[in-house]
């Protein structure tokens, strides 16, 4: 895959530090849903899921450790070179949704979907600041992946799914 070469500004949503990809390096990647990167960010290498902004870009949560190594923060310009990844490294499964497939006996079904579906059922049921729509949607999720349902249906995969930084979707920092 080919390196996307660019600069852009290091901000914060509430307590977030994000970077978020210019319109035209976002437009060359292979997705408007979500992407895994592996590149550098002021030299210093990092491997990132890329989320979608709602609004056809692309942005990811720059940790501390990356920001502290780059010597960037907030308000700074950062250069970063990126390329997208083949293979997507595995999800963080959160507890919740990890007791829930065991509990109903789909956690077999669920190693058996590829990495990115499995990234598309956790944005999925992430995609909700309502605990109950929550607690609905991981159950939702193990009952169709016992039916045989590989991922969500009738789901925007370009839309930000991180609640706590974003509105309908789209990421705070751009309405």
């Amino acid at each position: 895959m080919h390196e996307i070469r660019f600069e852009t500004s290091l901000y914060d949503i509430n307590t977030w530090q994000i970077l978020r990809f210019p319109m035209n390096a976002s437009k060359e990647l292979p997705s408007r849903g979500m992407v895994m990167v592996s590149g550098t960010m002021n030299g210093i290498p990092f491997e990132a899921p890329l989320e979608p902004d709602g609004m056809g870009s692309h942005w990811f949560r720059v940790s501390d450790a990356l920001s502290n190594a780059a010597q960037a923060d907030v308000g700074d310009r950062v250069f970063l070179e990126v390329s997208p990844m083949k293979d997507w490294f595995e999800p963080d499964v959160p507890l919740d949704v990890e007791e829930a497939l065991t509990a109903a006996g789909a956690l077999h079904q669920w190693n058996r979907v590829t990495v990115r579906a499995r990234w598309e059922w956790l944005r999925w049921i992430r995609f909700t600041s309502n605990a109950a729509t929550r607690q609905k949607r991981i159950e939702a999720t193990c009952s169709m992946l016992q039916s045989g349902k590989k991922r969500p249906c009738c789901f925007d995969l370009s839309r930000c799914t991180e609640t706590s930084i974003s509105k309908n979707g789209v990421l705070l920092a751009l309405e």
